[in-house]
């Protein structure tokens, strides 16, 4: 026998009520976020803000002392780059449970977000950040630098 109406009504707004306390957190605590990410040269550091918003850029042991201009701004748009798509995949990890169907109320489908729409494909790529980069993985205009410098 299915449940009545008020019941169903009053299990929907306990729902209702816990998500937007959930939302609420989750709101606060990616306002409080923040990434940093180094080049892989490791001349620079770039930290990010809750939505993707350059913080902090600091050059590491001189290193940019030696680099040509293009150098160094390559390796401040990789590691900014590194660092947004880092707060990218953090907002979308958050944001993730508030997209899923309801398991007290059926009447309360889920819905998809195009996550890649929003941040770009590579916010769905194997999150690896832990895993060093082979000299092979370096991104396309790096390998133009190099090339340059012959």
């Amino acid at each position: 026998m299915p449940e009545p109406l008020e019941k169903r009504l009053e299990t929907a707004m306990a729902e209702l009520q816990e998500a937007q306390e959930a939302i609420a957190r989750t709101e606060h605590e990616l306002r409080q976020a923040s990434f940093a990410r180094l080049s892989s040269d490791r001349a620079v550091r770039v930290t990010v803000g809750p939505q993707g918003e350059l913080t902090s850029l600091e050059f590491l042991e001189n290193k940019y002392r030696d680099m040509s201009p293009q150098e160094l701004a390559a390796s401040v748009m990789e590691a900014a780059a590194e660092a947004r798509l880092a707060m990218n995949r953090h907002v979308m990890k958050a944001l993730m449970p508030f997209t899923e169907a309801s398991s007290a109320v059926p009447e309360l489908p889920g819905f998809e977000v195009d996550w890649a729409k929003i941040f770009g494909p590579e916010v769905l790529e194997k999150d690896d950040e832990d895993r060093p980069r082979p000299d092979a993985a370096k991104p396309a205009w790096r390998d133009a630098l190099d090339e340059d410098g012959d």
